[in-house]
């Protein structure tokens, strides 16, 4: 027993430093988001804002959809289902991709996620280990690059052009073989791409996915906006490869960016350890959103759908009537999903800071592509599109850098869209 004098024991003093971060946190800012708040600083002041930003559609879900959800609330469908998601679901998609593609799938190689960014972190986590090169197109969507950073991956960025409607070709992967002394473990491909719009040419993703599965590396093929074309067909990577894994979406041509379910297709060996992951990290997409997804594959649903994209053509349509008015006469096709990628060299080095200035005088907010096409850092790798690509490789801001572009979305009202470019044609005279 101590002593009535016993002192209490001396501790250190308590030493300050800054808190304990993980490196993994340390990946570049989505600068869109920074946008969409300013603009709503602004709306709440001004009350005129007209947003070209947001990667959404305007409308909501599907009648049957929002009515088969109240039908799943009503009847208590609340609790946790199968990590891979609800059997008619997965049944429901098996089909989608019989009719659409004439594919024949097993639904135990469908698995739902929390929307397609909770498949492709599950995809990245069991495909590749830290250090593992993994290859996907500049300008493309920044969450793929930022999450495979974040879990340690060595991002290589393919520096596309309008000439290759900013997509990826087989000869990018044999350059980039042949630099690194062997194939990269995995490719990221989008089709139609965020932020270009563009559609990989058919003949070039058969190519493509035929290379990857003779090499051993693992395609993943974005094709979430499938169902949002002008004219052009979306072919599948399945469609040539099996051993590619298949990411899709209700977020885009289905509308339901918030209901927050995706699915992936999978090649047999991948199916399990997703599983295991998602089980892990999500437990289950949301039981209300998977009930109700299943009525989007019913005629009703469609022929509501269908009538979306026809309005997304006719926006186009107005979007690229007007271009000229903004000094922008070239760009690559815009044939699916609903943005345009517009240089803006003419006005501008700098998109971001564009953007803010552009929407502190127009009220108008849209996307820098920065977000889409970074400056390289000095450990980032990259891998050009050309010889002349590759000579420009050492200019500070080189064509095809996000700093000379931004991204408008399409997918509002046209009268919105017609104001917005009378605003930006205004802008654009005035600065001169």
């Amino acid at each position: 027993m101590p002593s009535a004098s016993s002192q209490p024991p001396s501790w250190p003093a308590a030493q300050t430093q800054s808190p304990r971060l993980s490196t993994r946190g340390a990946v570049e800012p989505f600068h869109v988001m920074e946008l969409i708040k300013a603009a709503a600083i602004r709306h709440a002041s001004h009350g005129d804002v007209i947003s070209l930003c947001a990667g959404q559609p305007s409308t909501p879900a599907p009648k049957a959809v929002r009515d088969a959800a109240v039908r799943a609330i009503e009847g208590h469908v609340l609790g946790y289902t199968e990590a891979t998601g609800i059997r008619p679901l997965r049944e429901a998609i098996a089909q989608h991709y019989a009719d659409s593609y004439d594919l024949a799938i097993d639904p135990d190689q469908v698995v739902v996620a929390t929307g397609s960014s909770g498949g492709f972190t599950a995809v990245f986590l069991a495909a590749f280990d830290v250090g593992d090169v993994v290859a996907m197109s500049r300008p493309g969507y920044p969450a793929y690059r930022n999450t495979l950073t974040a879990l340690g991956c060595r991002v290589v960025e393919l520096d596309c052009t309008a000439q290759t409607r900013y997509q990826p070709t087989v000869a990018m992967l044999e350059e980039l073989t042949a630099s690194l002394g062997r194939p990269p473990a995995g490719l990221v491909v989008a089709s139609p791409s965020n932020p270009t719009g563009t559609i990989i040419d058919p003949t070039e993703l058969a190519a493509i996915a035929a290379w990857c599965e003779a090499h051993g590396t693992l395609l993943v093929s974005d094709e979430i906006y499938h169902g949002i074309s002008y004219g052009r067909p979306t072919p599948s990577a399945w469609q040539t490869s099996r051993a590619a894994v298949l990411v899709g979406s209700f977020s885009k041509y289905f509308s339901m960016t918030g209901w927050r379910v995706g699915w992936l297709v999978l090649p047999p060996h991948l199916v399990r350890p997703v599983e295991l992951l998602l089980g892990n990290l999500n437990i289950c997409a949301p039981a209300v959103a998977q009930a109700a997804a299943v009525a989007a594959f019913g005629a009703e649903a469609r022929a509501e759908l269908d009538s979306h994209v026809a309005r997304y053509a006719v926006n186009r349509d107005l979007m690229l009537a007007r271009l000229p008015d903004i000094g922008v006469d070239e760009l690559a096709p815009p044939d699916g999903a609903f943005y345009l990628y517009i240089d803006v060299s003419r006005h501008t080095d700098d998109s971001l800071a564009w953007c803010s200035e552009v929407l502190d005088a127009t009220g108008v907010a849209l996307t820098p592509g920065v977000d889409f096409a970074p400056a390289p850092a000095p450990a980032t790798a990259s891998v050009s599109a050309t010889a002349s690509a590759r000579a420009s490789a050492t200019d500070p801001a080189p064509r095809h850098d996000g700093r000379h572009f931004v991204r408008m979305c399409f997918a509002g009202d046209g009268a919105d869209l017609t104001e917005a470019m009378d605003r930006l044609a205004a802008y654009v005279r005035s600065s001169k």
